[in-house]
C-alpha cells in the first residue's frame, strides 16, 4: 500500500467562548494515502471544512488549533513559519472552493487570475505563463481557451466558473488537492462532468485528493475511502464500498438513510381531473435581448418556448432540467417578477399576465415564492419577525394579527418562538429554509412556488425541508410548483413531473414513468448523471 503524503493526528480546534459548543473539531485522526481519493462527508458544522480549512493554513482568527499535527510529507504544517506554508500552497497544496463566484475576483479576467497564481510561485516568462493558461483552460474541458480567458467571471455559466477553479488549483501541479463541495449547487449533468474531471485528472496526475461533501451518491461515485464526521468527531471511516453498503455507526446510517432515492412506483394521488384547477398556463414564452457593447451584435435567448402546464389544487409539479433550461425564468414569469412576450396565466380563471402590478397586488397573496437562497432573500437588518410581517401589513393584516400568526407560522415549521425576535445570520442554512417557507405561509396561499429550495441544504436537513413541505401542503390543500436540477428530490415530493431543454418542454408525466423508463434522449442524460446511480442505499 501507499504511504500517506497528509497526516492528521489528534487535531483539536477551539471555537470562540459564545458559541455553542467548545470545538469546531476534537481529536480527529485519519491519513490522506498517496493517489487516492478520501471523501470526508459530514452535515454542516461537523467540522469538515475546517478540517480542511486547517490543513490549507486558512482558519478564520477566531479559531485556534489546540492540539494535534498535520504532516505533509512527514513535515509538521501546524509548526511551521507562515512564509515557508505559503510557499506550499499552490506549489504543494491546493483547494477548490464550494462558490467559484465569490471566490473568483470579479475584476479581473480568468486569464488573469490564473496567471496571477504562476507570477506568484516564480514564473517570470510571459510567454511561457500564456501558454501555460491556455493548456490549462483547455485541459478543463473549456470552449475556446484563447477567447475564454479575457472573460470576466460573471459571463460564464456556474459549472464553467468552476472548471476555472479547477484550472488555477492545477496551474502548478500540487500533490494534494482539497475540493471543498465543488459541486453541490450544479445541476446532474454538470456535477457529473466535474466529479469526471476531477477523477481523470487526478488519476493522470496522480494527485492525492481531499473530497468535502454531504452526498452520499458523490461518494459513491468518486471515493476510495471514506471519513465521516458528526459535531467535530471523526466516527467512523474505512474503505468506500465497505461505508456505503455496511455502516457501522448510527450517524452513518441515519446520512444514508437521507439520501433521496428515485422512486419505482407509482405515487396513490388523487386523478388530476378530479380535483379543481388552481393555475393554468398556454404558451407562455419569454425571450431576452442582450447586447454585447455598443458596437457588439445583440442576443436573443429564447428561455421559455411555448411552455404549457396545468396545476390542481394539493398537487406538487416538478419542473427539472439542466442550468439554463429555463426552469427559474419561467418561475419568476408566473410570479410576475418578469414580465412574459405572450402566453397565458390563468391563476383560478384570471389571466395574470396583462395585469399590472396594481391590478396583481390584490392576487398577490395567492401565489407565493421559496427561494434558493434564503440568507439572500432575507433583509440581513431586519428580524425574522419583521421580515414576515411586513407584507401581510401592507396587505392590511393589522399589526397585532400579523404578530400572532407569525409565531404561530414559526412554530408550525418547527422554529422556537424565540426565532421572532432574531436576525438571519443567527440561524443555519436549514433554519433559513424554513424561515422562507414560514414567511410564504404568513399570506395563506393557494399556490407555492419552490425554486431549487432544497438545492444547496446537506441530504439530512433537505430530508426534513421535503418533509415539512409534504405536510404543510397536505395541512393546506396548497398546489405547489417545485423547481429542481435534482431528480431525486423530484422523484420523492412531485406527482407530475415536467422536463425543460432549451426553453422548452420535453418530456412529462408521474416520476415513477418519467425517471424509470424515459422516452427522450435528453431526459435519459439526466437520470444517467444522477450521482451515486449505480449505487443502492442501504435500507
Amino acid at each position: 500500500m501507499p504511504g500517506p503524503v497528509l497526516s492528521v493526528r489528534d487535531l483539536t480546534v477551539s471555537l470562540p467562548k459564545e458559541m455553542e459548543r467548545s470545538y469546531a473539531v476534537e481529536g480527529v485522526t485519519f491519513d490522506l494515502l498517496r493517489g487516492e481519493i478520501l471523501c470526508v462527508i459530514g452535515e454542516s458544522g461537523s467540522g469538515k471544512s475546517v478540517t480542511a480549512s486547517t490543513v490549507m493554513g486558512l482558519l478564520p482568527p477566531v479559531m485556534k488549533v489546540t492540539g494535534g499535527t498535520v504532516l505533509f510529507n512527514g513535515q509538521d504544517l501546524l509548526g511551521m513559519p507562515e512564509a515557508q506554508r505559503r510557499a506550499l500552497r499552490g506549489k504543494s497544496m491546493s483547494m477548490i472552493f464550494q462558490d467559484p463566484l465569490s471566490a473568483l475576483n470579479p475584476l479581473m479576467t480568468i486569464g488573469a487570475q490564473i496567471d496571477e497564481v504562476l507570477v506568484a510561485h516564480g514564473w517570470s516568462d510571459r510567454r511561457v505563463r500564456e501558454a501555460k493558461v491556455l493548456e490549462l483552460l483547455h485541459e478543463v474541458g473549456l470552449p475556446d481557451p484563447p477567447l475564454l480567458r479575457h472573460q470576466y467571471p460573471f459571463r460564464l455559466s456556474g459549472g464553467q466558473r468552476q472548471r476555472v477553479m479547477i484550472a488555477i488549483a492545477l496551474a502548478l501541479d500540487p500533490e494534494v488537492l482539497i475540493a471543498d463541495e465543488p459541486t453541490t449547487a450544479l445541476d446532474v449533468t454538470t456535477q457529473a462532468q466535474i466529479l469526471d474531471l476531477i477523477r481523470r485528472i487526478l488519476r493522470r496526475k496522480g494527485m492525492s485528493v481531499m473530497f468535502i461533501t454531504h452526498d452520499f451518491g458523490v461518494v459513491a461515485d468518486i471515493a476510495d475511502r471514506v471519513v465521516v464526521m458528526e459535531k467535530g468527531h471523526l466516527v467512523e471511516q474505512g474503505p468506500a464500498a465497505q461505508v456505503l453498503n455496511a455502516p457501522e455507526h448510527p450517524y452513518t446510517r441515519r446520512l444514508i438513510a437521507s439520501v433521496p432515492r428515485l422512486r419505482s412506483e407509482a405515487a396513490g394521488v388523487p386523478d388530476a381531473s378530479e380535483m379543481p384547477v388552481i393555475l393554468r398556463v398556454e404558451d407562455l414564452r419569454k425571450t431576452y435581448h442582450t447586447s454585447a457593447g455598443l458596437l457588439g451584435r445583440k442576443r436573443h435567448v429564447e428561455a421559455v418556448k411555448g411552455v404549457s402546464l396545468t396545476l390542481c389544487k394539493g398537487q406538487t409539479l416538478g419542473v427539472v432540467g439542466e442550468s439554463g433550461s429555463g426552469k427559474s425564468s419561467m418561475g419568476r414569469v408566473l410570479m410576475k417578477l418578469t414580465s412574459a412576450d405572450s402566453g397565458r396565466i390563468l391563476l383560478d380563471g384570471h389571466d395574470i399576465l396583462p395585469m399590472s402590478e396594481a391590478e396583481f397586488r390584490p392576487l398577490r397573496p395567492r401565489i407565493q415564492m421559496v427561494f434558493q437562497d434564503p440568507f439572500a432573500s432575507l433583509n440581513p437588518r431586519q428580524t425574522v419577525g419583521a421580515s414576515m410581517t411586513v407584507g401581510p401589513i401592507a396587505q392590511g393584516m393589522p399589526v397585532g394579527a400579523a404578530r400572532q400568526k407569525a409565531r404561530t407560522i414559526l412554530a408550525q415549521v418547527g422554529l422556537d418562538s424565540s426565532a421572532y425576535d432574531r436576525y438571519p445570520h443567527e440561524f443555519s442554512g436549514g433554519q433559513r429554509q424554513r424561515i422562507g417557507i414560514a414567511r410564504a405561509l404568513m399570506f395563506d396561499p393557494e399556490v407555492l412556488l419552490a425554486d431549487e429550495a432544497v438545492s444547496a441544504l446537506d441530504v439530512s436537513i433537505q430530508a426534513q425541508i421535503l418533509e415539512l413541505l409534504a405536510r404543510v401542503q397536505k395541512e393546506r390543500q396548497l398546489a405547489m410548483i417545485f423547481i429542481t436540477h435534482d431528480l431525486r428530490v423530484a422523484s420523492q415530493i412531485c406527482d407530475e413531473v415536467l422536463v425543460m431543454h432549451k426553453g422548452q418542454v420535453v418530456e412529462a408525466g408521474p416520476p415513477a414513468r418519467i425517471f424509470r423508463a424515459p422516452e427522450q434522449e435528453y431526459t435519459r442524460s439526466l437520470v444517467d448523471a444522477i450521482p451515486g446511480s449505480h449505487w443502492e442505499a442501504v435500507a
